[in-house]
């Protein structure tokens, strides 16, 4: 009798670690689902080309309006009515129609001889 009251012993404790390990997996699996994904995993399916570097400069020089804009636009993103991709010019447009206006850094090179030489330098005779 002292071994079946050993084995139960075991068997309820074994039961015990199941039922702990599976509550576990259930919490994690309920918190992956509560918690939304960030707004730039979000936009990574939608914006296209230099729209991230729009979006870099517009956050440097405005963070707290461009958290709020990437907040929304994921939001339309997964709601469905913001599909296809979005460009660095509608992105730069969006931002100025709302009162912002995001400065990009500028190159001009030009091609001569097989390289790419800045206007500055071609303007100088170099």
């Amino acid at each position: 009798m002292s071994e079946d009251a050993e084995l139960q012993r075991l068997k309820s404790r074994k039961m015990q670690e199941i039922q702990r390990r599976l509550l576990e997996l259930e919490k994690k699996q309920a918190a992956k689902q509560n918690q939304e994904p960030a707004p730039r995993e979000v936009l990574r399916k939608v914006l296209v080309g230099r729209a991230w570097e729009v979006l870099d400069a517009a956050e440097n020089q405005f963070p707290v309006p461009t958290r709020l804009l990437e907040k929304e636009l994921a939001k339309l993103v997964q709601v469905g009515r913001l599909r296809g991709p979005v460009a660095a010019e509608q992105l730069l447009w969006l931002f100025r129609s709302l009162g912002l206006d995001v400065r990009l850094a500028t190159k001009i090179q030009v091609f001569e001889s097989g390289e790419l030489k800045p206007l500055a330098n071609k303007l100088r005779g170099e």
